[in-house]
């Protein structure tokens, strides 16, 4: 296994700064790698989850997104059942709800998360939208590095799929 203290940055940077998030995405590469074996063995797209099963936690599902010849969208999340009384039958909450997005030629892997854009014209004069991405990316991408780890830590594999 390896751990963060064997990644070695190519550069120096500072936590928050865009080349530390440039640092992240490769440490998710990494972690990502080990969660995932044959990771070309998947289809293409599909709606059907692939499910890691682990004793000591809740099972992980993956589904691939999109694939393109450089980049790959899966989803990955845990599916919590509704226990309500009026909850529909078999409906569930994904939570995490991560978009990773897989770079592979350069090896980064980068998590998403929609955002809520403020509508109202005062909202949207005072605060641009680029204004806060950084942070935002930085959010995701730290909370995937740590969800990663805990996975592996769980027990969780993805092993090769066939068609």
């Amino acid at each position: 296994m390896i751990a963060d203290s064997m990644i070695v940055p190519e550069c120096v940077y500072r936590p928050g700064s865009f080349t530390g998030l440039m640092t992240l995405y490769e440490s998710n590469y990494i972690k990502l790698s080990q969660l995932i074996s044959e990771f070309d063995s998947f289809p293409d797209a599909h709606e059907r989850l692939a499910v890691s099963c682990s004793e000591e936690d809740c099972d992980l599902h993956l589904a691939v997104k999109r694939r393109r010849p450089y980049t790959t969208t899966l989803k990955l999340t845990y599916l919590f059942a509704l226990d309500e009384p009026d909850a529909c039958q078999g409906q569930s909450i994904p939570d995490p709800d991560l978009w990773v997005h897989i770079y592979h030629d350069a090896r980064l892997v980068e998590a998403r998360r929609p955002r809520v854009q403020l509508t109202s014209p005062m909202f949207a004069a005072t605060t641009p939208a680029w204004s806060r991405e950084l942070e935002w990316r930085w959010q995701d991408n730290m909370m995937l590095n740590k969800w990663l780890d805990y996975l592996v830590l769980r027990g969780h594999r993805f092993a090769a799929q066939r068609s």
